[in-house]
């Protein structure tokens, strides 16, 4: 198996600027498109549109402008936060799809025609890793740099926007990533700048994540649109944990993560990937201690049940562990990995 992951900025200076990316097109044709996977066979669909009376359907086909099939999600959706109102937001399922397959799509029934991939069905897999992603010129690098890579999906552990409260940069965080979240599944989980941080209810705080990116919790048992889990490949089974929503011992995440790990036939399943916003381990100066609450109550459960790696973001720097468990090298214990910065405009976080 073979991973990507994009943090090496070291010839900026200073921060790039942070920039606002603009719809060109009209109300009713889509934008903000990603994809993800949404089971086995099966790929959704994400776009908003300006139109509300836009229908939330897909129609795909494996030849250019040819689509035999369609597809029709719920009814669109919006939120407010304050005086912003998001555009309809609309959630479609595809399939089944045969593996390996490139897939012409069009959304809504109007304007342009997209593509994707589906993952292989079985291994080898690729998979591109990148974390802080925001809206910079790093971040621009970041996306040319996966543009060039035929990766089979896209793992993102938290920050994608870094909105911070300010609605459109969430729409603007969309149109940026659309050209290259089109074309390859990308599965991202929370983290602690995709929250509305005037808000305390958990479900409001992440009304803006949970709306826009619709993650396949239900399909893994799970309650919460902030941890999941799928399989991919035949043998790879990835989970997506949430750092910014309870995990003490009893709490609904871990319970679901007991349970996830329990129904893991390890003879079937040669890999077992974890993702998660604040690293457990951290020698850096930056955020040090961020996510030990967390490695208290989860580690022994990801110990037992042999996980291969788990890879974080969070600290703007990348590291990597030796395989380790309770602070100690243990050559059982999973590879810890902290990313880095996939564009965050502060910059890479000092050693």
């Amino acid at each position: 198996m073979e991973f990507y992951a994009s943090t090496d900025f070291e010839e900026y200076p200073l921060p790039p600027r942070v920039f606002f990316t603009p719809h060109h097109g009209s109300a009713s044709d889509p934008q903000q498109v990603h994809i993800s996977i949404a089971g086995i066979d099966r790929i959704r669909v994400t776009w908003i549109t300006d139109d509300k009376t836009v229908p939330s359907t897909v129609e795909y086909g494996t030849e250019p402008g040819t689509y035999l099939a369609k597809a029709t999600g719920d009814n669109n959706s919006s939120y407010k936060f304050l005086p912003y109102t998001s555009g309809s937001i609309h959630h479609v399922s595809t399939g089944p799809l045969e593996p390996n397959t490139t897939y012409y799509y069009r959304c809504g029934g109007h304007g342009p025609e997209f593509s994707f991939k589906t993952p292989p069905s079985t291994l080898p897999l690729e998979i591109a890793i990148v974390g802080d992603l925001g809206q910079s010129d790093w971040t621009k690098s970041t996306l040319q740099g996966l543009g060039s890579k035929d990766y089979d999906l896209l793992l993102l552990p938290g920050d994608l926007s870094y909105a911070n409260n300010r609605q459109p940069l969430w729409d603007s965080f969309g149109r940026l990533v659309e050209p290259v979240a089109s074309r390859r599944p990308w599965m991202v989980t929370q983290g602690n700048h995709d929250m509305e941080s005037y808000l305390v209810d958990e479900a409001e705080s992440f009304m803006a994540y949970n709306a826009r990116w619709l993650m396949p919790h239900k399909q893994s048992g799970s309650t919460s649109n902030l941890y999941y889990s799928f399989d991919v490949a035949g043998g790879v089974h990835i989970i997506m944990l949430g750092s910014c929503t309870e995990f003490e011992l009893g709490s609904d995440q871990y319970k679901w993560l007991v349970a996830d790990l329990d129904a893991i036939d390890r003879k079937a399943t040669p890999w077992v990937i974890v993702s998660v916003h604040m690293p457990w381990y951290n020698t850096n100066y930056g955020h040090q201690g961020d996510g030990e609450g967390m490695r208290l109550a989860m580690e022994e459960l990801l110990y037992r049940a042999r996980v291969d790696v788990v890879f974080a973001g969070h600290v703007h720097a990348y590291e990597r562990f030796t395989r380790i468990y309770d602070n100690e090298a243990y050559p059982s214990g999973p590879v810890y990995i902290t990313i880095g910065t996939g564009g965050y405009h502060g910059g890479i976080e000092p050693s």
